[in-house]
């Protein structure tokens, strides 16, 4: 009986290695400008293992910044680099995105409070007097956050509010942040769950956002949900256009996402106990 368990044990594996290779092959369809089949892989260092939010200071992708879910510290590096360097901004917390606005770095942490500070003094190593924003946002828990400085505006997401039926729509939030770091609601707006739903052909998915951001050359927003394996790209108005599927044998825990000023997208993986953290390029291509 122990050898016929192994047996079947073995061949489940072999089943499991064999299917995710078949998905590893296949051809996924992508965004125009943008092949998401071929991406250019950077690997994190252990301290970037579970890293979520990305962002750039004026699109520039000399530097990328960048939290992880546990610690109260932001990252900077230039991808390619073995270590990457950091500032503590907090305690330790669930800590899920980063952009920057105004030259203002502000931190969204998973029960929508926002922690910022003034970007001189993201790499002084222990950042001091950091603004912290209760109560700006509905209960519910947020992934998503991005900075429109051609907008003037900060963008929120919920993954999962209490005033939202996630089957139906997903609310987002939008903001005026201040020279001096303080913030003020500006608007609202959402996305459309049956939309979704009616581009892949399926009934009743439950969409959970974990990262979005603007191409600030077609004006659309590319918005990544971890948990469904999607990338849903909407116009300037957050109406749905279209919807990617995505390779889950590459995309292990897309967590965040964001672009440069030369078009380029970037998309974060979190790791796990084999594999470490991500950022992944796709160049631009016209």
């Amino acid at each position: 009986m122990k050898k016929r368990g192994s047996i079947i044990i073995v061949f489940i594996l072999l089943m499991v290695f064999v299917t995710l290779s078949c998905i590893d092959k296949k051809t996924f369809s992508s965004p125009p400008g943008y092949d998401l089949n071929s991406p250019i892989k950077y690997f994190m260092s252990d301290d970037l293992l579970e890293i979520s939010g990305i962002a750039f200071h004026h699109g520039n992708a000399d530097s990328i910044y960048a939290e992880q879910d546990e610690e109260g510290k932001v990252f900077y590096l230039k991808l390619g680099d073995k270590k990457p360097g950091h500032s503590k901004f907090g305690k330790a917390n669930d800590y899920e995105d980063i952009a920057i606005l105004n030259d203002q770095v502000i931190l969204l942490r998973s029960d929508g409070v926002f922690f910022i500070f003034p970007f001189k003094l993201l790499r002084s190593g222990e950042i001091q007097n950091v603004q912290k924003w209760n109560n700006v946002l509905p209960a519910g828990e947020y992934e998503g956050l991005f900075a429109d400085e051609k907008a003037n505006q900060l963008y929120v997401l919920c993954k999962h509010c209490n005033i939202d039926n996630t089957k139906k729509t997903n609310s987002g939030y939008t903001f005026q942040v201040a020279a001096n770091g303080s913030v003020k609601q500006t608007g609202q707006f959402s996305i459309s769950v049956k939309d979704i739903e009616a581009k892949l052909g399926s009934k009743k998915i439950a969409f959970h956002p974990s990262a979005f951001a603007k191409n600030q050359n077609t004006g659309e927003w590319f918005v990544l949900s971890s948990v469904n394996k999607l990338l849903v790209v909407t116009d300037a108005n957050f109406k749905v256009k279209n919807v990617y599927p995505i390779n889950p044998a590459v995309f292990i825990q897309p967590e965040g996402i964001a672009f440069d000023n030369q078009n380029n997208l970037y998309i974060s993986n979190e790791g796990n106990k084999t594999l470490p953290g991500t950022v992944y390029k796709f160049n631009y291509k016209k």
